[in-house]
């Protein structure tokens, strides 16, 4: 019996090859047509294939019969048109929406006689229209493009090409920006890569280039557009070739921006490799720029109020510095790279140039070197956009306070090689407390040369100009505790008139990174800070018995005070095979050195009545003075393997070798001069399991270290403090991944923790531990559309273990709340008459935390309300926002008997304006 569907098939496959050969050369120099809205020539070089994949269904079946025809007639067919004799109908998207059904035959052909090509990276990067999705390839020329929609779906497929990330073969990101819901990019099988943009409510519009530089570039645009797509005739003409020289434009109905961005799926700050969130065996929170925007956030601890981060036992307006998983930490990163500096030392951080923060919770010393055990915060700076944007705003608010900011970025030559971004923005403002001012400065600059398609280098830079008064505390007794004398007011200030505490800093560094393969790269990044500081205050001491009075020194700097750090990173990644074990290797070393000098003097001065001060009295004579020079230096060695077991198993093992080294120089007294040299090895596992695609188990070990500088009664140096930590938890993604969750469990222990030497009080021993335990949860992202949120929980158990006063064994640690719990949610009306119309929530409760490390008062816990208003119309966007709503009165505490007043209700307007 014949196999009359055999046949067929046989004939209808010898069919296709002989129109793909009758039309190759035809095709291969002329543009194919898209209706009025053709494909450059540099979007489709491979003009024959371009052209087949997006040939009618009218055109298929007439070509069909033709041969058909042909065959009853035994007459060969001797002739096919070209291109532009060919009537189809191409004129606008619904054209798409009847293609997706039929099956692109010649692509299939092509498939099969054509190389692979590797997709070794997929970036988005954002522009004032939308999204710019690179598909990075050094062969860009030989993909096979056919595209189509679907409802809000923008769907590529590319018959000839497979995803081969770092991270897996498969790249998803949510919500890039507002109006487009999610991007993935998958292998479907048989060498066929799919790519995917979702629109909210509509398919987005997209212009698709072939850039010599970077790959394959497709250019998302989710502004409205108030151009209807609509049906056409298959008798409408066809387009010039003057025509042929635009890109294809799919236009449709744009969205409105009801989505703010909070969910970030991916971040470099956990593995130094761009991975999902979900794909590291660790707790990390990445805070996108939205976030704390809807919150009107000034400094970084509002920012990172709504993921659990506590204040540390400091003023906010005088560094970052955060209590994490129980531990002070003021472990800053730039762009992956130590910026300690930026820290508790250069004053408080500004966001105008941050696009996001990410928090990595617990030891990172297997990555960065030297640090606390609590945890890290990545601080990403803003990069330049491809097309040209302008933003700029102005904030008003409650004690005199203003913002303006300015953000302008784009291209600086005609084939966008040379981009370049500038934020800048100034604050002033004053404070509930007496003779209180800060004005801050930013300017930071970033360029960007795409030297080669394989070949990426960045400049950065950063101002920073802080004046302002210090800001100290309050005793507790009048506060926080009775004092026979009254509630001290809030407003006293306890330094003086004319009190600076002025900071001045300077960034300037580079990150050059290369591609050598598709399997392995280079990265090369470089920083430099130099900060240079004045204090001339009054320092705060004990109060005294008349519990009215408070002790006092004057602390004034010779000259400006001089911090310079120098941080260089160089690391490789790659990617192969040992039998059916996938790698991704990361090896490399860093130089640190960070070189402080300073000539201080302390002098006496008279006592403050803290409830009649009298300011401006004379100093007394020089009690104390230091005039010394430290430099740190730290050379690490650090290897880490992400071994892929199965597809959804996954074992990290990574390991750092540290040499550290101080040096103090004492300009005073030589015999003061010391120096002392240590080595730390640092280890980390982990484990990631995937029982279902939207759920990871993980559970991990990993270790940090700091030195620990002197020595004991008998001569000896200190071994290295050490934090110890075990943690295991579960990442969940929900609503298709709009919405993210991270419960962890974790215990963390620093031990070699210097303390009083019981038997010599002038030394220390190496012999103090602490420890913290606790849960957390974390939520972040898209309940409905229009309705987002970021949340968090945390349970800690942080005490002494370990000491030589006995009596403080058991004790909590300071500042830090057993419980604390943070909500802020927004709701965007996304359609009707209340379209752009926007509230705000925000809930923030830190519980009772001890004061001081004996136990002997504690900070009382409360409850903190903000909320906010916004509407958008078009580019323009107004937004008040009030913070601390019921004017609750609420402290940081501090070691020394001293607690911060936080500050009272305060009403802040916005009004930014984008183009």
């Amino acid at each position: 019996m014949i196999n009359y569907q055999g046949v067929y098939n046989r004939y209808l496959l010898s069919l296709v090859a002989s129109v793909c050969v009758g039309f190759g050369s035809s095709l291969v120099r002329q543009e194919p047509t898209f209706g009025q809205s053709p494909v450059k020539k540099e979007a489709m070089p491979a003009a024959g294939y371009a052209y087949a994949s997006i040939v009618t269904k009218t055109s298929v079946q007439s070509a069909l019969v033709t041969k058909l025809k042909a065959k009853q007639e035994q007459t060969p067919i001797s002739e096919v048109g070209q291109p532009n004799s060919i009537k189809r109908s191409l004129s606008s998207t619904s054209y798409l929406l009847s293609i997706n059904k039929v099956k692109n035959l010649i692509a299939q052909l092509s498939q099969a006689t054509t190389d692979v090509v590797l997709i070794t990276d997929v970036k988005v990067n954002t522009t004032n229209k939308g999204i710019e999705l690179i598909l990075v390839t050094a062969n860009s020329k030989k993909l096979q493009v056919s595209p189509k929609t679907e409802g809000n779906s923008y769907i590529v497929d590319i018959p000839n090409a497979k995803l081969q990330l770092a991270g897996g073969e498969s790249f998803r990101q949510s919500k890039p920006v507002a109006g487009i819901t999610e991007v993935t990019v998958v292998n479907i099988g048989n060498n066929t890569l799919r790519l995917t943009i979702v629109g909210n409510q509509g398919a987005p519009q997209v212009e698709l280039f072939d850039s010599d530089t970077e790959g394959l570039v497709f250019k998302v645009n989710t502004t409205t557009s108030l151009r209807q797509a609509t049906p056409t005739t298959a008798q409408q003409p066809t387009t010039t070739p003057e025509q042929n020289q635009e890109p294809i434009e799919l236009v449709v109905t744009g969205t409105p921006d009801t989505e703010s961005r909070y969910q970030v799926p991916d971040t470099t700050v956990g593995t130094r490799t761009n991975r999902r969130v979900q794909d590291i065996p660790q707790s990390i929170q990445v805070v996108p720029r939205q976030s704390w925007q809807d919150q009107a956030a000034v400094n970084t601890i509002d920012a990172l109020r709504s993921v659990g981060v506590v204040q540390a036992s400091n003023s906010p307006t005088n560094g970052d510095v955060f209590t994490i998983r129980g531990f002070q930490t003021s472990n800053i990163l730039r762009n992956g790279l130590k910026d300690y500096t930026a820290g508790a030392v250069s004053g408080q951080s500004q966001l105008a140039n941050i696009e996001r923060l990410d928090v990595l919770r617990g030891p990172a010393s297997v990555l960065y070197g030297q640090g606390n055990p609590g945890g890290t915060i990545n601080f990403v700076t803003k990069q330049p956009l491809s097309e040209p944007y302008f933003a700029t705003s102005m904030t008003f608010g409650s004690y005199s306070f203003y913002q303006p900011t300015l953000d302008i970025s784009g291209p600086l030559n005609s084939d966008k090689t040379l981009l370049y971004r500038l934020n800048a923005s100034y604050i002033s403002t004053e404070s509930f407390i007496d003779f209180f001012y800060n004005q801050r400065y930013l300017i930071a600059p970033v360029l960007s040369w795409q030297i080669s398609k394989n070949t990426k280098l960045t400049f950065e830079g950063e101002f920073r100009d802080q004046q302002q008064a210090h800001r100290t505390g309050l005793p507790a007794f009048g506060t926080v505790l009775p004092n026979r004398n009254g509630k001290i007011p809030l407003n006293v200030n306890t330094l003086d008139e004319g009190a600076t505490n002025d900071r001045r800093s300077m960034l300037l560094g580079y990150n050059f990174e290369h591609r050598f393969s598709d399997n392995w790269s280079l990265v090369n990044a470089f920083n430099i800070r130099s900060l240079r500081y004045t204090t001339d205050t009054a320092n705060p001491g004990s109060l005294r018995a008349d519990q009215r009075s408070i002790n006092r020194t004057r602390q004034d700097y010779l000259g400006p005070a001089a911090d310079d750090e120098y941080a260089l990173d160089n690391h490789v990644v790659g990617k192969f095979k040992t039998g059916s074990l996938g790698h991704e290797l990361v090896a490399g070393f860093d130089l640190y050195r960070d070189i402080v000098q300073f000539d201080q003097t302390m002098r006496t001065l008279a006592p403050l009545d803290l409830f009649n001060p009298v300011y401006g009295q004379l100093p007394g004579g020089i009690v104390s003075r230091i005039n010394q020079k430290t430099k740190n230096d730290q050379l690490g060695f650090y290897v880490q393997d992400i071994v892929s077991l199965t597809n959804n198993l996954n074992l990290v093992l990574g390991g750092r070798g540290d040499f550290v080294d101080n040096k103090v120089t004492n300009f005073l007294r030589a015999s003061g001069n010391q120096s002392q040299s240590d080595f730390a090895f640092s280890p980390r596992v982990g484990l990631v399991y995937k029982p279902i695609p939207p759920v990871s188990l993980y559970a991990s070990y990993s270790q940090s270290f700091s030195q620990n500088v002197g020595t004991t009664f008998e001569g000896s140096l200190f071994e290295p403090s050490r934090g110890t930590q075990y943690e295991v938890g579960v990442k969940t993604d929900f609503f298709g991944g709009k919405l993210s969750s991270t419960l962890a469990l974790y215990q963390l222990t620093l031990s070699n923790i210097l303390t009083t030497d019981p038997n010599h009080l002038t030394y220390s021993i190496a012999t103090g531990e602490q420890h913290s335990r606790g849960v957390e949860l974390n939520v972040t992202g898209e309940i409905l559309p229009g309705w987002n949120v970021i949340a968090s929980y945390a349970y800690t158990d942080a005490q002494v273990t370990k000491d030589s006063n006995l009596s403080i064994i058991g004790n909590q640690l300071v500042n830090v709340p057993e419980n604390s719990a943070s909500l802020w949610t927004t709701y965007t009306f996304g359609k009707g008459n209340l379209q752009g119309l926007g509230f705000g929530l925000g809930l923030f409760y830190v519980g009772d935390r001890q004061g001081d490390l004996s136990n002997s008062f504690s900070v009382p816990s409360y409850l903190r309300l903000d909320a906010a208003v916004y509407y958008r119309l078009d580019r323009l966007r107004f937004a008040l926002n009030f913070k601390n709503l019921s004017d609750v009165r609420y402290y940081t505490a501090r070691n020394i008997n001293l607690v911060y007043p936080e500050d009272p209700f305060i009403v802040e307007g916005t009004v930014s304006w984008e183009f």
